[in-house]
This record gives structure tokens, C-alpha cells and sequence, in this order.
């Protein structure tokens, strides 16, 4: 069997949050982001190692993130670079002296990935050196023209990338080495070096904390909310309102 081994990036300020502390370490009941993270890739029992890669000056934050997680498989975390492939080169090259057969690299701002699109990610690189987690486009696109909208945008074969983004271990490190640091995903690096890249499904649950409103649609997923309808009296059932939608009668 594979061996795997996991970059999770985490290097990012979040200065569209807008926020006082990096959004991967903001606490969604009790654990934040990366934490979450970190938990549900070392409960997966293909996951050989895994390292964080940081801003640098946020050693703290992330120790204290991660601490308790007592599993030798979760490696020192490491500072980044300037930009996102920078700091996934980084993260590359410190599971390097393991050499994995396969690397996933995830967002830490996607604390609730599936296990399943993990899964699915692994078993795609049995048939290529490269697998992408995605979603199609369903919304119209408009170009913009001066404030207004202008031409319409064919959303036909279009994909909404997601992470994991899962490689053949040395050929993506060489690719990384080989580029100029800029590419906007790890995708985009993979192709400019030839990598072919198989499209697996990803999740809505998977879904990145970006902004204050994401921020909140994490808080009320992981703390869930109760509504009663506003003309129960106390001998009627209470009615649960769960994320996605879905209720229960308790």
C-alpha cells in the first residue's frame, strides 16, 4: 500500500476575515480550524505523515492548536514562504527525508472535509499522477463592464477547485522546485510541469472560511441552533433546525 503524506497549508493571514487572529486558529466549538483538520487526516489510517506549514511568528498559535495530539505521525510544523506555492514547497520538502509514495496538500481553512473526498482523492492517484477535489459551476457567470453586467460567461465545463490536491510525492516536489512560486494552486503547478490532473468530486461541506460569512455559517455548523415555532405551547415537540436545511422533531 501507498504511503501518504499530508502538507496542510496554513501559512495564510485571512486579511479578507478581517479578523485579530488567523482564521485557521479561530475556535469552532472548542477546536479550530487546523486542529480539525490535523484530527480528521490522523484518523485515517493511510495517512503516513503530516506537517503544517505556518506563518512565520505564528509557532505559538499552531502549538497550541495542535497540542495533545500525541501521534508521531504529525511532524514539527514549518514556517512558509511568500506566497502559497512557496509555502507548499516548504511543506514538500520537509517530508522529504520520509518520502512518501503520495502527497495530499489541504487548506487548513477547510476544516470539514469530507473523509470520503479524501478517500476518493487516493484512489484517483491509482490512475494518475495528479487528482484535484472539485465542484462544478452551477451559477451564471457575467463578465463585469464598468460596474454593470457585461457578457455572459459559459459555465460548461468549468470546476470550482477545492483541496486535497493529491500528487505523486516527487514529481509535484520537482515541480515546485522547478517553478517561479506564483502559481495560484498546486494544480496550476502540477500542469505547468506536464502532471496530468484527474477532476474527483468534492463536497459543499468542504467549503473554505474566507470571509465573515463563512465564518459564520462554520460557527452555526458546529454548534447547530434550536428554533421553536412560535405558537408551541411546552407540550409540544421541539423542532431542531440542523445545518444544510434539515430539521428534527425531538
Amino acid at each position: 500500500m501507498s504511503s501518504v503524506g499530508i502538507v496542510i497549508v496554513a501559512a495564510g493571514r485571512g486579511r479578507r476575515l478581517g479578523a485579530e487572529m488567523p482564521k485557521q486558529y479561530i475556535e469552532l466549538a472548542g477546536a479550530c480550524s487546523l486542529r480539525r483538520v490535523a484530527e480528521t487526516f490522523l484518523g485515517l489510517e493511510r495517512t503516513s505523515f503530516i506537517v503544517p506549514v505556518i506563518h512565520p511568528g505564528d509557532a505559538e498559535f499552531c502549538a497550541a492548536a495542535l497540542a495533545g495530539l500525541d501521534d508521531a505521525r504529525l511532524l514539527p510544523a514549518v514556517d512558509g514562504g511568500e506566497t502559497r506555492a512557496q509555502s507548499v514547497r516548504r511543506g514538500l520538502e520537509a517530508l522529504e527525508a520520509h518520502n512518501p509514495d503520495l502527497v495530499l496538500i489541504h487548506d487548513a481553512a477547510r476544516p470539514f472535509v469530507p473523509v470520503s473526498v479524501i478517500e476518493d482523492v487516493i484512489a484517483a492517484l491509482g490512475f494518475s499522477d495528479g487528482a484535484l477535489a472539485a465542484l462544478p459551476v452551477v451559477d451564471a457567470l457575467w463578465k463585469e463592464e464598468g460596474g454593470g453586467a457585461g457578457e455572459p460567461v459559459a459555465r460548461t465545463g468549468l470546476w470550482r477547485a477545492q483541496t486535497p490536491q493529491g500528487f505523486d510525492f516527487a514529481k509535484i516536489l520537482a515541480a515546485h522546485r522547478a517553478h517561479d512560486g506564483t502559481g495560484a494552486d498546486d494544480v496550476a503547478v502540477a500542469r505547468e510541469a506536464g502532471i496530468a490532473v484527474r477532476l474527483v468530486p468534492g463536497s459543499e461541506q468542504n467549503y473554505k472560511i474566507t470571509t465573515a460569512d463563512d465564518l459564520d455559517r462554520a460557527l452555526a455548523d458546529v454548534h447547530g441552533f434550536d428554533a421553536h415555532r412560535a405558537d408551541a405551547s411546552p407540550e409540544d415537540d421541539t423542532v431542531i433546525i440542523l445545518p444544510g436545511g434539515r430539521s428534527q422533531r425531538g
